[in-house]
């Protein structure tokens, strides 16, 4: 207990204690704008399909823009690609509200829905490699990037259980656009905050390195098997979802959906943060295979779920496989990519999340329709077994394949080490 609290002090020491604060509001945005949007369209427009389309063009826009926004602040740093991206985020999130209550036509809307998608910041990624890259310069040991990928995951799982909390309370209270605009304010103001900290000099970005002729560079195998692993975890999201709902509907208590997933996701959450305390000989290859076992054999009992009680205890426990996987994968992808392309590949690994999330609700939705909950939660559970195929059968090597970066070679590191002395203990 001691050890893991010793663990996330010597994080905290390495970001500031303001930075988690600051990343956490800033990715909460994220996690309201799907399930606000959606709200918010079939409120106006008082179509449900008008509200998919514009909620399936919000997630396609961050499932092909995300990858993008990686790459340039992996090139021209995080700092300037935030402050653009946080600021074409707010206004179009802005804009989705003003069209959603002006009535405007389906098309136009779904069109904004996709730049308001294709904008997202990509705070959580971002915020990943930059307290890796503050680690690396540190010369810290394993146990602490493992404690920030946990410490991270954690602030992911928080975000999307109190996100849309925010946006059904709004709902509640109010009405949808609330939501939505709180969405735009927290963008616009947190995400300038994130982009101006001092720790941002660590990621001020540098030019694609070169790749000598036939060499292939980091573990690119691992990688693609990870993001399939990701994409598949955010499939056993969607189908939990729309089978959530389909049930709650069935029991006549439709409210309590939310409730039940929210539950998942606090449950995951305090796992993830218990990741922290895991010892090193712990390697990455049998977390992820332990993980993906857990997420297959704790998925089956949902098929044969047919009340609320169990429900809610089903769906509990499963969310204590989805931190450690997910935490694992994003890890997995930070020990086979180069430095220079970190945040490019973080993004890519959260792309493949909201995409597996989107191509599942809409598959899972359909059998839900046709078979019942049952039908959704066959989904979880093919797409746990899955994962865990991919767990078995990818060779994880046990050590890095590239050198991390040295804290004295380049000048602008050098400079980033000057400024990050700034907000030391802040």
């Amino acid at each position: 207990m001691f050890g893991t609290v010793d663990t996330y002090r010597k994080v905290i020491a390495l970001t500031g204690p303001l930075l988690p604060l600051i990343s956490f509001l800033a990715r909460l945005p994220v996690a309201m704008s799907q399930f606000g949007s959606v709200l918010l369209v079939a409120e106006t427009s008082g179509s449900l399909a008008t509200a998919g389309i514009v909620g399936g063009t919000l997630s396609a826009g961050q499932v092909v823009c995300g990858p993008v926004l990686g790459r340039l602040a992996d090139r021209h740093g995080q700092r300037t690609v935030v402050l653009a991206a946080a600021a074409v985020n707010a206004v179009a999130t802005g804009a989705l509200v003003a069209g959603a209550l002006s009535h405007l036509a389906t098309v136009p809307l779904a069109a904004i829905g996709a730049v308001t998608g294709a904008s997202v910041p990509l705070i959580g990624p971002l915020a990943r490699s930059r307290s890796v890259a503050l680690a690396h310069r540190a010369k810290a040991d394993e146990g602490v990037v493992g404690a920030i990928h946990s410490l991270e995951g954690t602030l992911d799982e928080v975000s999307f259980v109190i996100g849309p909390a925010l946006v059904g309370m709004a709902a509640l209270l109010a009405h949808p656009a609330f939501a939505l605009a709180g969405a735009a304010a927290l963008v616009a103001g947190f995400g300038t905050v994130f982009a101006l900290h001092p720790s941002a000099s660590v990621t001020a970005g540098s030019p694609a390195p070169a790749r000598p002729a036939g060499r292939r560079v980091g573990q690119p195998g691992v990688v693609h098997a990870v993001r399939g692993s990701l994409f598949l975890q955010g499939a056993m999201f969607g189908a939990c979802q729309a089978g959530i709902a389909a049930l709650t509907v069935r029991l006549g208590v439709p409210g309590q959906a939310g409730m039940v997933y929210a539950a998942m996701g606090v449950v995951s959450a305090a796992v993830g943060l218990g990741m922290g305390a895991l010892p090193a000989r712990f390697g990455l290859r049998l977390r992820w295979r332990l993980a993906t076992a857990a997420g297959l054999a704790l998925s089956v009992p949902l098929v044969f779920t047919d009340s609320l009680l169990p429900l809610y205890a089903v769906v509990t426990v499963l969310g204590a496989a989805c931190a450690p996987h997910l935490i694992t994968a994003f890890a997995l992808t930070e020990r086979s990519v180069e430095p220079a392309r970190l945040a490019e590949s973080m993004a890519f690994a959260a792309s493949s999340l909201v995409a597996g999330q989107a191509v599942s609700l809409a598959l899972a939705g359909r059998l839900a329709e046709r078979y019942g909950p049952a039908g959704a939660f066959a989904v979880v559970t093919a797409a746990a077994a899955l994962c865990l195929c991919l767990a078995l059968f990818t060779r994880v090597p046990a050590a890095r394949s590239h050198a991390l970066p040295t804290a004295g070679a380049p000048t602008e590191d050098r400079a980033a080490a000057k400024e990050s002395a700034a907000y030391a203990g802040r």
